[in-house]
């Protein structure tokens, strides 16, 4: 037999990956880095119980249990970034602002304003005016005879 083949008969009924040991895994490389400039016990430590947490869970036959830590992770992860969603989409779209209604926390996309500065919108969900200030400028071309005149 292969070791792959001896490996996959070993791990079968185990748990494996998930998403929770990724995050584990990058914090252990985090924790290493960090400990090379400082060389703290303390962090030492912490790497070290990662580091067997990460293993514990993935050679773990108990799938029900890790499947619901897994997912208890996942929720506490989208509640942290779903503030900054907003941000990114508005990072990447350059014709467009997103921006979420404080009262009925629906995500708005308006079109990008011509002039930067304070602006206001109303939600159609609750009908609540919002106020937002945007920093992104169109560039216009106004062609007047024949020349170009950026705005």
């Amino acid at each position: 037999m292969k070791f792959i083949d001896k490996f996959r008969k070993f791990m079968y009924g185990r748990y494996g990956l998930d998403d929770l040991y990724n995050f584990l895994f990058y914090f252990y490389i985090f924790l290493c880095i960090i400990n090379l400039f400082i060389k703290s016990t303390i962090i030492l430590i912490i790497e070290f119980l990662t580091f067997i947490l990460m293993f514990y869970r993935v050679f773990s036959k108990k799938i029900k249990i890790r499947k619901e830590e897994n997912k208890i992770y996942l929720k506490l992860k989208s509640k942290v970034i779903k503030p900054f969603i907003n941000i990114k989409r508005n990072l990447k779209d350059k014709e467009h602002i997103y921006i979420k209604c404080f009262k009925c926390k629906t995500t708005l996309k308006l079109p990008l304003p011509i002039k930067r500065g304070i602006k206001h919108a109303k939600c159609p969900k609750c009908k609540k005016r919002l106020t937002f200030l945007t920093f992104k400028r169109e560039k216009i071309e106004i062609i007047k005879d024949g020349k170009k005149y950026k705005v």
